[in-house]
């Protein structure tokens, strides 16, 4: 009876109009560089509170939808994520544009993106509770090794081979260490600049890494894409490639799960769900080059955790990300507690939610059919001009996050480093997954240890802690084993 006039009150034109313009504003945000959806999601609190409760979170979950898919656009097409989860999207997204198949790697995009963030729309909405449980099974210990599985994935992302992998995993891990100790509140390689006192700001490295790199490196080259014969008119008609079920599916289950677990998000769904993709395929080879399996379990993975981070924070209070963070403050403006009175005494504004976005998702995948063709002439831009409002974008969405300039100099200090780095081999990914994971695995190994007053048993006590020490170890012994193996070949070829 709830779902009934939940989904009679989302039917209304100001709930649709809400949604529609909220997804398209997602989508565009999301193509923007320096405009993530926490940020987007953040400067609409405000708003929504002169809207009725169940437009206020229609519009805000619309965002967030967009947002997801819509940083997948530049990160085809110009090697420069939207947003931080797009990072794994860009790896096989560009090389396929430059291929004069970005029309393509599009279509893969928003189909996966529908597909896994609908998916988790439906856990949401089907078992909310019970996923909550499972969620709650992750202490301190099961945190540290999530980080460690998905720092295993360091190597799997590397395309300079195992010891370059390694190393760059190991940059990136040394650049977390920057700022405060969480836990004694002492002071790491912070050569007393209070900017740094919290740590290098991830959007600003990252957008020096994936945008102004890129533009670097494209000074140098001569043939891309955009020099080539393409039919745009085509690209609509362009079929799937085959063979997108599996990656798809592995994104879609990867990333729901880590949705739900809470401290997690997007980006690490999306690298996880890339790194898994790629050891299960037969394709391995292509990964790097241009393989669309590799945009189908990113793209799949990163929209998975819209669903998937609302689980926590709808029924427990807990968010999933920093962007169901920003939604709590959404739904609390409103004088919506998160907890389980917003599944009975609030059920019509509570399903209606999580019914929007299911239309954000059927929106972004209209748009995103339609529009394949207008974003791919992108391509076709003169480099001059490309990178040229690439560098002043990326230079403007630095400065954005946190109104400071100092962000602009970590930008252009990332941009420079990730040059001469990428000239040498080393993986620009493995250096981002570092960041991002370098924080978790600290906080959970250091908490862990205090409880267990310095006992490494509790590493290995729970069953969720034992399953997690077989992944690694496979996810790690899976590319040692195929190098060794590579490297034998080409000894008994020569």
């Amino acid at each position: 009876m709830i779902l009934l006039e939940a989904a009679q009150a989302m039917m209304s034109f100001d709930v649709l109009l809400a949604i529609t313009l909220g997804t398209i504003s997602g989508i565009v945000i999301g193509g923007m560089p320096g405009l993530t959806a926490t940020m987007a999601v953040a400067l609409l609190i405000p708003i929504s509170f002169s809207f009725p409760p169940l437009i206020g979170l229609a519009l805000m979950g619309g965002v967030y939808s967009g947002a997801m898919y819509g940083g997948s656009i530049p990160a085809i097409l110009l090697s420069t994520p939207g947003t931080p989860a797009a990072a794994a999207t860009a790896i096989e997204g560009y090389p396929l544009s430059q291929q004069g198949k970005g029309g393509m790697a599009l279509k893969v995009s928003v189909v996966a993106s529908f597909i896994g963030g609908t998916f988790s729309v439906v856990v949401l909405l089907a078992i909310a509770p019970i996923l909550a449980n499972f969620a709650l099974k992750f202490g301190a210990p099961e945190y540290f090794l999530l980080a460690l599985m998905g720092l295993t994935g360091v190597i799997s992302v590397a395309t300079g081979g195992v010891a370059k992998g390694i190393m760059s995993g190991l940059i990136g891990l040394i650049i977390a260490l920057i700022g405060t100790d969480p836990m004694t509140g002492s002071l790491r390689y912070t050569m007393d600049i209070y900017h740094l006192y919290d740590g290098i700001d991830f959007m600003p490295a990252l957008i020096g890494m994936f945008s102004i790199t890129q533009m670097l490196a494209l000074t140098g080259e001569t043939n891309t894409a955009k020099n080539q014969s393409t039919d745009f008119d085509k690209i609509k008609r362009e079929p799937m490639p085959k063979g997108m079920t599996q990656p798809i599916a592995i994104g879609t289950v990867v990333g729901t799960v880590v949705g739900i677990i809470p401290g997690e998000g997007a980006t690490i769904a999306a690298f996880l769900s890339y790194n898994v993709a790629r050891s299960k395929s037969k394709l391995k080879s292509l990964f790097g080059k241009g393989n669309p399996e590799g945009i189908a379990a990113a793209e799949a993975g990163n929209n998975a955790c819209v669903g998937g981070s609302l689980v926590p924070l709808l029924t427990l209070g807990i968010p999933g990300n920093t962007v169901s963070a920003a939604l709590m403050g959404g739904l609390m403006i409103q004088g919506l507690i998160p907890g389980p009175e917003l599944f009975t005494k609030h059920g019509v504004i509570t399903y209606g939610f999580i019914l929007s976005l299911f239309i954000a998702n059927i929106v972004f995948l209209i748009v995103g059919l339609y529009f394949a063709p207008y974003f791919a002439r992108i391509t076709k831009i003169p480099t001059s001009i490309l990178i040229a409002s690439i560098s002043v974008l990326a230079i403007i969405g630095s400065y954005a996050i946190n109104n400071s300039l100092f962000d602009v100099w970590v930008m252009l200090i990332f941009a420079l480093g990730g040059y001469f780095l990428s000239k040498m081999k080393f993986s620009l990914s493995a250096i981002i997954l570092g960041m991002i994971l370098g924080p978790i695995a600290e906080n959970g190994f250091t908490q862990a240890m205090t409880i267990s007053s310095g006992s490494y048993a509790i590493f290995f006590n729970s069953v969720t802690a034992q399953i997690l020490w077989v992944i690694i170890i496979v996810l790690f012994l899976q590319p040692v084993v195929s190098h060794f193996k590579n490297k034998r070949k080409t000894q008994k070829a020569v």
